[in-house]
């Protein structure tokens, strides 16, 4: 055993031990302030868990329609959302469905047409051509119109019983409005005038007026408003909100719409065509304020003559007691024929 000497000098180097110990943990306490060490996993966290912002196309562009709507990859989707948005009894659900001419990355040349479709074709034979029509150019609803009795009639070859034909549905969504009518969507089919009684089923022309859906993500409650939703709104959206999250033919949607997963190439003819869009939408914006323009001018015109005419002839009528026509006509400058009918009156 070691004795200690009571009476020996401490070592300085044994009183120096407690003062080191208070140090390194004074540093460590700062350092822990000042750095904080990673959130455990199991910890929430809203920075670590917010999902990066993503850039989606304007779904109203008609090649990013066709893009997301008829793509190859894009059966399982036109059969979700033609089932949301035709509305159909059960009986009359999609179950199947082919795409005619799927998407390919659009020629940037000429660029003269301001749709594209998607054609389909129903496992029970129906026809389905929808548009995405972003521009009110002339001949707009003839065409729809024509597309559809051309997809009608072309079904049969020469000699072919008319029993074979099968029933075409033009759906069109428009970017603009269309009919004076607080609905937005409409249904055209073959009436009688008068009793209104049905003739055939065989064309219908459905329009989706876009600019008359406005309702915002916590009042969506249909499949449809989701979808409508969709294409109205993804080309502003950054992430996918939770209720079309929910949906996965619409998160499907999104994935095909994600600007993150699309070439160099695709991205360049998105956004010419957006452009040649926006330009032909400003040149038909600007030739309607040019026609207001040029309405409100000949209207003053127009007006500044007819005061004039009836101040002249208020001045013949107060002359009519005391001049005879001739004189009167000499100081108006209005024929003897007026002013023998303002005589008479």
């Amino acid at each position: 055993m070691v004795l200690s000497d009571v009476g020996a000098r401490p070592d300085p180097a044994h009183n120096q031990l407690p003062h080191c110990r208070c140090e390194f943990i004074r540093i460590c306490i700062i350092s822990r302030l000042t750095n904080p060490w990673p959130h455990d996993s199991n910890t929430p966290n809203e920075t670590t868990h917010r999902p990066p912002p993503m850039r989606f196309l304007d779904v109203k562009t008609d090649f990013a329609f066709k893009k997301v709507f008829g793509s190859e990859d894009s059966t399982d989707i036109l059969i979700d959302f033609l089932n949301a948005v035709l509305e159909y009894p059960p009986e009359r659900a999609i179950t199947a469905l082919t795409i005619v001419d799927p998407y390919q990355i659009p020629l940037l040349k000429g660029m003269k047409d301001t749709y594209v479709d998607v054609k389909a074709k129903l496992a029970d034979g129906r026809q389905v051509i929808i548009e995405m029509q972003v521009l009110n150019v002339p001949g707009f609803e003839q065409r729809v119109l024509f597309n559809a009795a051309k997809a009608y009639s072309v079904q049969l070859q020469k000699g072919d019983d008319d029993s074979l034909l099968n029933p075409v549905i033009a759906l069109t969504l428009t970017d603009f409005l269309m009919f004076d009518s607080p609905g937005h969507t409409s249904r055209f089919k073959l009436l009688e005038k008068q009793g209104l009684i049905e003739y055939s089923d065989d064309i219908e022309l459905i329009f989706i007026e876009l600019p008359k859906f406005n309702l915002d993500e916590p009042q969506l409650t249909t499949a449809k408003d989701c979808w409508l939703y969709f294409v109205k709104n993804a080309g502003s959206l950054n992430i996918i909100p939770d209720s079309l999250a929910k949906q996965p033919h619409i998160q499907q949607a999104f994935g095909i719409a994600n600007e993150a997963g699309m070439s160099q190439e695709q991205l360049d003819a998105q956004d010419k065509r957006h452009d040649f869009i926006r330009l032909q939408r400003g040149s038909i914006e600007k030739a309607l304020q040019d026609g207001l323009v040029q309405g409100r001018e000949e209207g003053l015109e127009q007006g500044i003559e007819q005061g004039e005419q009836r101040r002249t002839l208020q001045i013949a009528a107060t002359l009519l007691d005391i001049l005879d026509d001739v004189t009167i006509a000499s100081k108006t400058d209005l024929t003897e024929a007026q002013v023998a009918e303002l005589r008479y009156e």
